[in-house]
């Protein structure tokens, strides 16, 4: 029973300690970037960003979501070349949606969660090319392509 009783106060420290050290990161880090901007530094701590994209040249970024999630639609933007977004999430999500011709290359490696990159490959060697670094840990990353005037619903 004591046994029993040492690892539910270390399992509820480590909790209160992962959502402290989020509630700090969430002051001390805002999230940078809007739908016209060639670079983001979008960071979601125990909440949500929505961005919807029109960049001219996306050049790519940061994501971070910590107990939190990001859903970002850059289906409107056209991409620059070697375009790259670094993606984290912990006990998180991030959801990108891309246009049809774009090819997405992965690096992203999980723990405990996973990845998902639902983006058929383009016919064109010259699609524009979106690369992908990072880690999620107990949590998702998923990119999915579909035409910008598709509805959402489906």
């Amino acid at each position: 029973m004591r046994l029993l009783r040492t690892l539910l106060v270390f399992e509820l420290g480590a909790l209160v300690g992962v959502i402290a050290g989020a509630a700090l990161v969430k002051k001390a880090i805002p999230s940078r970037g809007d739908a016209e901007s060639d670079e983001v530094a979008l960071i979601a701590v125990l909440d949500g960003v929505q961005l919807k994209s029109r960049a001219a040249a996306f050049r790519g970024g940061t994501m971070i979501s910590w107990l939190g999630g990001i859903a970002v639609d850059l289906r409107e933007a056209q991409l620059a070349p070697d375009a790259h977004l670094e993606l984290r999430s912990l006990f998180g999500g991030i959801a990108i949606r891309v246009p049809r011709g774009w090819r997405v290359v992965s690096n992203v490696n999980a723990l405990g969660g996973g990845v998902a990159i639902n983006v058929p490959e383009p016919e064109d060697a010259d699609a524009p090319t979106l690369t992908l670094e990072g880690l999620t840990v107990l949590g998702g990353i998923a990119v999915g392509a579909r035409a910008a005037d598709e509805s959402d619903a489906q």
